[in-house]
């Protein structure tokens, strides 16, 4: 079986979960994802191919706009028509004699791989981690880079035919030059293309609610988790246990382009409450700001044993992170800074298990006040009673339906 994606950190640990649930069931896997080292050793370290492709995720999210590209989404389509040629090469040699192509990510990924499948003649199945990027008459679609609805549309079928009409501008090009490679015919609507058939959503039910349109082929499996037992290392334990438990913060694949200074604001915003701090490094790169011994920097870290011991986890919002999270009983504060990072900071909000930030770029005050929100006694007890209605069986779950239908 073949798994494919790319994207960050948030787009690849799932496919972990899922291929070390797929291997238990005697399934050999391969996953396709970006070449950076932070994901090769993570599916090294649980005994599962890389085939990688592509330029690396972290240089693609901090690069900068090229002269030449007028705008975002010029160049997101510059960018796709690229990643979908070296997406291309890999993956038809990998895909050759797999039972069942499985594939996440961004579009002219998702687009390749069912192209690859129908030449091939295999099943496909496309998974997304959280509902957005699913077409339903009850929510608006999310925005792609470049494009902005007119703030008097509210109609949702309208804004849902605004965003095809985007999808094909943006990722036209980069799905039929694939399609084109393998001598397939091109498509007209890369929307319908992508989202017209079996379409998996690996996200928790209590915290992603999904209301089924009657016209579209959804099944919800629950978010996936792997079943980490790595444990915390020495100096870690040795400073949680030294105090009341910190507050965590990490950004995890998000360079927080908008934050001159995120590290000083995130720590003084922690100390204004007289709480120690453990930074994870992430893209963003944070990092102690003095020598005072009350921030502990850490890079990769198992977040399963790590959320239950802290007082409260500061994150940028991605889908993996905050049902951790939540699964933990730890309440959160979302900084969310694009794509679907503001729906999972409203969610968070509306179930009253933490605080929503205010934009991207988080100051000391602003995060502060975040802050005593989720550090409420109130917060604290909503965010406890909800991880137990938190499904933690989600890979077993599509793994097991997987490996029966085409295994």
């Amino acid at each position: 079986m073949a798994l494919s994606t790319w994207g960050g950190r948030g787009d690849v640990e799932p496919l972990v979960a899922f291929a070390v649930r797929l291997r238990e069931h005697g399934a050999q896997v391969r996953v396709c994802a970006p070449p950076d080292e932070d994901f090769a050793r993570r599916l090294d370290a649980v005994g599962v191919p890389l085939v990688p492709f592509g330029p690396s995720a972290r240089a693609a999210a901090t690069r900068t706009p090229s002269p030449a590209t007028s705008s975002a989404g010029e160049m997101v389509a510059r960018y796709s028509v690229e990643l979908a040629a070296g997406h291309r090469e890999v993956f038809l040699e990998v895909a050759e004699g797999c039972d069942v192509l499985v594939a996440t990510g961004v579009p002219a990924v998702l687009a390749g791989a069912r192209s690859v499948a129908e030449k091939l003649g295999i099943p496909w199945i496309h998974v997304s981690f959280q509902q957005l990027t699913l077409p339903s008459p009850y929510r608006a679609p999310l925005a792609y880079p470049g494009q902005a609805y007119p703030p008097e549309v509210t109609d949702i079928p309208t804004l849902w035919r605004l965003h095809d009409r985007h999808m094909n501008a943006i990722f036209g090009e980069a799905v039929n030059a694939t399609r084109t490679a393998l001598g397939l015919p091109p498509v007209d609507d890369v929307a319908s293309f992508l989202f017209g058939g079996r379409n998996w959503l690996a996200s928790d039910p209590v915290l992603d609610p999904w209301r089924e349109p009657a016209d579209l082929d959804v099944l919800q499996t629950g978010a996936w988790f792997l079943h980490d037992e790595r444990p915390l290392t020495g100096d870690l334990q040795a400073f949680l246990d030294a105090g009341e438990p910190p507050v965590y913060v990490g950004f995890g694949s998000m360079p927080m382009k908008a934050s001159p200074d995120p590290s000083r604001a995130v720590i003084e915003a922690v100390r204004a409450h007289g709480r120690r701090a453990v930074l994870m490094r992430g893209w963003a790169g944070l990092s102690a700001v003095d020598e005072a011994g009350d921030c502990f920097v850490v890079g990769e870290v198992n977040h399963r044993a790590l959320f239950p011991r802290v007082a409260a986890v500061v994150h940028h919002g991605g889908a993996g992170t905050t049902a951790t999270t939540a699964r933990a009983g730890t309440p959160q504060v979302v900084v969310p800074q694009g794509a679907d990072q503001p729906y999972w900071a409203r969610r968070v909000a509306e179930l009253g298990i933490g605080a929503a930030h205010d934009g991207p770029a988080p100051t000391a005050e602003s995060l502060a006040s975040a802050l005593e929100t989720a550090l409420d006694p109130g917060t604290t007890e909503r965010a406890a009673a909800l991880a137990g209605e938190v499904r933690t069986d989600g890979a077993a779950t599509a793994a097991k339906l997987l490996v029966e239908q085409f295994g």
